[in-house]
């Protein structure tokens, strides 16, 4: 009955606002906003069965309430930021001009979570925009400007997200990295390579899941080139990606690596053929059993020989 009597009196509420003066409807679209968000943000139990006809309501209200939703992303409160980014998502193409807008705004807070709501609803006219902000001198802005244009998934933004792999911060780098996998900038598979020894671990792993969805030929030979970097985490990375793609081209490249130096080495690339091949059809278990002396890497050999054929199973 009181979830009745609340959906009733909103209803009401829109009813009455039709033929009022414009200053008097500005007023009451407010006025049915607030009254709409308490909904659409609460996390009260009394109100679960509320909060997404309040969302559908807002969003059924259309661009004219961009501005309000807008300014509702200085809240506190996650719930209340999720509820406008799901409004805005609904309202969608109609409400990117507001937001385009809303990117000139001097509250940097404001201006990411912009960001965020263009990259979730895809329009690409955000495009340019976004891409006008991607060297923001606050990096959060960077950040959410960047993983932005990774998901709309314009090529035209190419050479913003692949500047962006450069950045000094690690979130910045690792939104790129995402980005150049979403856009399939295969340019950019030698930077990703470069990135697989990044200080910063989710900008290694973002590069890898990137590199993984690119041509696996290019993406070999590249790796062939770096696999005995400088840098270990590259080598090993490296390693850990030539297993997923498990060609004969990368199967070989791996037993070399076994031959390595580093034991740490010779872990990743044994692992990586024996999780790739654990029936051995390319009968190179014998060969790295034998030849490896060290007890932790025969102990890692063997918990993924394990691992892959219980999964076979």
């Amino acid at each position: 009955m009181k979830s009745r009597n609340v959906i009733f009196l909103v209803a009401l509420s829109v009813i009455l606002t039709v033929g009022r003066p414009a200053a008097a409807q500005d007023s009451s679209l407010k006025q049915r906003f607030d009254s709409l968000f308490v909904l659409a943000g609460s996390g009260s139990v009394y109100h679960q069965d509320l909060v997404e006809p309040a969302k559908d309501s807002i969003a059924a209200m259309g661009e004219e309430v961009v501005p309000l939703l807008i300014d509702r992303f200085l809240t506190k409160s996650a719930r209340e930021r999720w509820a406008v980014l799901q409004i805005l998502q609904k309202i969608g193409s109609p409400a990117v001009p507001y937001l385009v807008r809303a990117l000139k705004r001097n509250d940097d807070l404001i201006v990411q979570r912009v960001c965020w709501a263009l990259g979730d609803i895809k329009d690409s006219a955000a495009v340019q925009p976004l891409m006008s902000i991607g060297n923001s001198q606050t990096w959060q802005v960077r950040d959410q400007a960047v993983g932005a244009l990774g998901k709309i998934g314009d090529v035209s933004a190419a050479e913003v997200v692949i500047a962006a792999l450069d950045d000094e911060i690690g979130e910045v780098r690792k939104s790129a990295a995402v980005g150049c996998g979403k856009l399939h900038l295969e340019q950019a598979a030698r930077k990703l390579v470069h990135l697989l020894g990044d200080d910063f671990y989710g900008a290694r792993w973002s590069a890898v899941n990137s590199l993984l969805g690119m041509d696996t030929a290019m993406v070999t030979e590249i790796l062939a080139d770096s696999v005995n970097s400088e840098t270990p985490m590259v080598g090993d990375l490296g390693c850990y990606i030539l297993g997923r793609f498990g060609r004969e081209r990368d199967m070989d490249l791996l037993l070399q690596q076994t031959m390595s130096e580093r034991p740490d080495r010779r872990a990743h690339a044994a692992v990586a053929i024996l999780t790739a091949d654990p029936e051995d059809h390319c009968s190179y278990q014998h060969l790295m059993f034998e030849h490896e002396t060290d007890r932790l890497v025969l102990l890692k050999m063997s918990s993924a020989l394990d691992a892959a054929l219980h999964d076979t199973e």
